[in-house]
């Protein structure tokens, strides 16, 4: 299956998409990780945010910024 960028996907197909639960899809997006529309009481995704999501630029980049706070946060804790 192919992620279009200007699809729009429920929270069920971005699920099968990313071959995540149905917990993980819900964290991800209360945790602002994917950005979200909400109509009604669903959510709706747009195929780009999925697909920043999986880029390995972005990982790289997440991966950095946590690595930093992490080691800014261990240092403070050890002062």
């Amino acid at each position: 299956m192919e992620i279009k960028a200007n699809e729009v996907y429920t929270t069920q197909e971005a699920q099968e998409l990313l071959k995540i639960s149905s917990s993980t899809i819900m964290r991800l997006i209360k945790k602002g990780f994917i950005r979200t529309a909400k109509v009604g009481k669903q959510y709706r995704i747009m195929g780009k945010e999925l697909l920043r999501l999986v880029s390995p630029e972005i990982e790289d980049k997440v991966g950095k910024v946590y690595s930093k706070a992490r080691n800014w946060v261990h240092k403070d804790i050890d002062n």
